[in-house]
């Protein structure tokens, strides 16, 4: 078992610590805390959340990447996080890269455990970073989709969609709310 450190760290501490740890860890307020075992539900979901945003990169021909959880989102000084999928667009990231500085979309998988977490603590964090434009909480136990969007100044718009569609301009995809629950 991997003992966690019991000193504050900065991220870029955190991210040299890390890298050397079995498991999968998240810092916040400079606080390491070790993320549960994912139950087969939420696993299942996540992997057709990044499925279907690796598709809808791929129709749109746009030059944008879709990468799975294990990446870090550096929110602050001491805080970062390790979201379930996440959109970045440019140029392709080394392979080496543990960090990626720029997503535009962020995506997390609701968990029992992370639930109160994901919508509050990690909204108001990923809003943040300036490149941010949409925040997707994904609920596998009600099927639902919470997005979060990016509006003028600091104003940050939410719709909660049981069915249908979500357009995320930008970067300029689309995507189907069943394509997320697809088994």
């Amino acid at each position: 078992m991997t003992a966690l450190p019991k000193h504050k760290m900065t991220v870029d501490e955190y991210l040299a610590w890390a890298q050397d740890q079995p498991g999968r860890f998240e810092l916040y307020a400079g606080v390491v805390y070790a993320m549960t075992p994912e139950r087969a539900g939420h696993a299942t979901v996540k992997f057709a959340v990044q499925t279907a945003l690796r598709e809808a990169i791929r129709r749109a021909g746009i030059p944008c990447h879709m990468l799975p959880d294990g990446m870090t989102v550096r929110i602050d000084t001491h805080t970062a996080h390790e979201p379930d999928a996440l959109v970045y667009c440019g140029q392709k990231l080394l392979d080496s890269t543990i960090e990626v500085p720029n997503p535009m979309i962020v995506v997390e998988v609701l968990s029992p455990s992370t639930r109160h977490i994901d919508a509050s603590a990690k909204l108001a964090g990923y809003f943040q970073i300036p490149d941010v434009q949409h925040y997707l909480i994904v609920d596998p136990a009600q099927r639902l989709v919470i997005h979060h969007e990016r509006g003028e100044g600091t104003v940050v718009t939410t719709r909660i969609m049981h069915e249908g569609s979500i357009r995320l301009d930008p970067p300029g995809i689309e995507l189907a709310i069943v394509d997320f629950y697809a088994t």
